[in-house]
């Protein structure tokens, strides 16, 4: 079974444009996701998806200057660019990645992959519930999953949120969560916003060795250290 992860990045974010490419301590934000995807023993392979829209062309440079592979297509459909991307590249299962995580944790990756090998289930997430801060979303998609349901997603929502759909009709489908060991829902280790960005660059401020060397649990230290977790509103 060939499981791969797949990273939706685009510069068209409205609250942030561009952030995927802004650059703390010499690395772009889509780097720092990619060199920690790098460090997962449980993947066969990395891609970027980006769109045809002429903004995601410094994207796809950069990916080049990386090594790193790149699948265009729809700017609004993200549901197709990852159905696209898996098909491409031989893909049976793939981990939706974002590329506003720079802090994922490889080895949260790792679990869930082995998760969704020995359980043969449709979905591996750790959304549904969410009990990880935001930024350290996985979710483990079966390919086939996504090519059968594609043409029902017909709402922006579904197109752009690729999973939302599942998670509406969850009894449809065999999807298992991954739980934190205590709830950190509310904290925030995405770049999403200006203040995000702050914080994130506070913290890896602080490394003083690769940066994926530290996984979620020296991270939050760093965060309660500097008091820098912000907390997703209601």
């Amino acid at each position: 079974m060939m499981i791969g992860a797949i990273i939706q990045a685009r510069m068209s974010s409205v609250r942030l444009p561009g952030k995927v490419l802004m650059k703390a301590a010499g690395r772009t934000v889509l780097q720092y996701v990619i060199e920690r995807l790098k460090q997962c023993t449980a993947l066969d392979g990395i891609v970027v998806a980006v769109s045809t829209d002429d903004r995601d062309t410094p994207i796809v440079k950069h990916c080049e200057e990386l090594g790193v592979a790149v699948c265009r297509g729809s700017l609004d459909d993200v549901a197709r660019r990852f159905l696209d991307a898996a098909e491409r590249f031989g893909f049976d299962a793939f981990v939706r990645a974002c590329a506003d995580s720079p802090l994922l944790d490889a080895d949260l990756v790792d679990r869930a992959v082995e998760r969704y090998r020995e359980c043969k289930c449709d979905i591996v997430t750790n959304v549904m519930p969410r009990t990880y801060p935001h930024g350290q979303s996985v979710e483990v998609v079966r390919t086939e999953l996504l090519r059968a349901t594609w043409p029902k997603l017909s709402t922006p929502e579904h197109l752009e949120h690729v999973t939302s759909f599942f998670y509406e009709h969850r009894s449809d489908f065999s999807i298992v969560n991954l739980c934190a060991p205590r709830d950190m829902s509310g904290l925030r280790l995405v770049v999403d916003t200006e203040e995000d960005w702050e914080r994130f660059t506070r913290i890896v401020d602080r490394f003083v060795g690769p940066h994926w060397q530290y996984g979620l649990a020296e991270i939050i230290e760093i965060c309660e250290s500097l008091d820098v977790c912000g907390v997703e509103q209601a």
